[in-house]
């Protein structure tokens, strides 16, 4: 087994604003993973530096310098092991999620399965939610409108955590009033707002019919997040500030969080389904959520969604491919009446246009 790491850039359409900052780019590393047999496994790793400090950089060294030692000469299909030896090294969460991936499109490439199947398969296709960038109150109803019109998805995700909080609210409502009642609406403020700030916004907004609220605040104002928590008839999920199974143990336990948003991207699917387990065994609920993906991180968020019942229930986060301007994919995912399916070919059903990697590398 070995392992090769090719940084590419596509360019978003226009840019998507959140509380924490701001994505231009598609500035993400392929991972392929090559088995002996000569298959080859392969995964998206985005970097986030603002949110897990990683780096294009810092992906292409930890592969590598960090894992390709690890990893090179051993039996693909020993995830467990392979697992507890990527621990020896502290964080880099994203490029052992996109391992962990490979390995199990290796999986369902050697068994001639999907990897939807071997997770669980529990239903063909996954309804959507789309994200919508912080920008004016205006120009984000109108996103949300030609979403809806376009692609029939009837569930966003409005990014909040302005400062001036107002506004956000502003936005919010003018979204319902632009949609309708029949639409469902969360927020992500991205631990935008202090404590006090998240408190008055979402008092402001329960008008508005809204379903959840993720990372109002940030996660060193302990005692002040408990009280926004305890303060809010709102759902509250944790997002960044629960990227593993301890710190999500410790958010639902402890911290008094509602919900957790799962993302394959970030831990795998060896380590979401641990999460979705623990999380399903307290009762506490879950969503899908979006690293911000192309459309080929699309297709291992949508296999983990659809394979279980507890993550089929809620629309998936998965739309956020529609603000970049290309793909590497040769058949290309689609939003459907508001839903995407899975993709029934063995693994995961990569297929990467050469071409299109050739031209988009940023390595040559």
């Amino acid at each position: 087994m070995s392992l090769e790491a090719i940084p590419y850039s596509i360019p978003y359409r226009r840019p998507l604003a959140f509380a924490i900052g701001e994505v231009r780019e598609a500035a993400h590393v392929l991972l392929r993973i090559h088995t002996d047999d000569g298959i080859v496994g392969q995964a998206d790793v985005l970097p986030r530096p603002y949110t897990y400090g990683e780096t294009v950089g810092s992906i292409l060294a930890a592969v590598h310098t960090l894992f390709a030692p690890v990893l090179v000469g051993r039996d693909p299909g020993n995830r467990e092991m392979i697992d507890r030896l990527l621990d020896n090294t502290v964080a880099n969460n994203t490029v052992k999620a996109a391992v962990d991936l490979a390995l199990w499109d290796i999986l369902g490439q050697e068994l001639g399965v999907s990897c939807h199947r071997l997770l669980g398969g529990y239903t063909d296709r996954v309804r959507v939610s789309h994200m919508v960038g912080i920008g004016k109150p205006a120009e984000m109803a109108e996103e949300a409108r030609r979403v809806h019109d376009d692609f029939g998805v009837t569930t966003f995700k409005v990014k909040v955590g302005r400062p001036e909080y107002r506004t956000d609210v502003e936005a919010v409502l003018r979204i319902r009033d632009a949609l309708g009642d029949d639409v469902v609406l969360g927020l992500d403020a991205n631990h935008g707002w202090t404590a006090e700030q998240a408190t008055a916004a979402l008092t402001a907004m329960e008008p508005a019919g809204v379903e959840l609220i993720e990372e109002p605040c940030p996660s060193s104002e302990v005692l002040g997040r408990r009280r926004c928590i305890a303060g809010t008839r709102i759902p509250v999920y944790a997002d960044e500030s629960a990227p593993t199974l301890e710190t999500v143990a410790r958010a639902v336990t402890t911290d008094g969080f509602d919900g957790i948003n799962i993302k394959t991207s970030r831990s795998g699917f060896t380590r979401s389904s641990r999460i979705l387990g623990l999380c399903d065994g307290l009762g506490i609920g879950v969503l899908v959520g979006n690293q911000i993906d192309t459309q080929l991180g699309t297709l291992a968020s949508v296999a983990f969604a659809a394979a279980h019942r507890h993550t089929a229930v809620r629309p998936a986060e998965v739309t956020n491919f529609l603000l970049i301007e290309d793909d590497l994919l040769t058949d290309p995912v689609r939003v459907v009446d508001g839903a995407i399916a899975v993709r029934p070919e063995p693994g995961l059903g990569i297929e990467i246009d050469e071409d299109k990697l050739d031209h988009y590398r940023t390595d040559r």
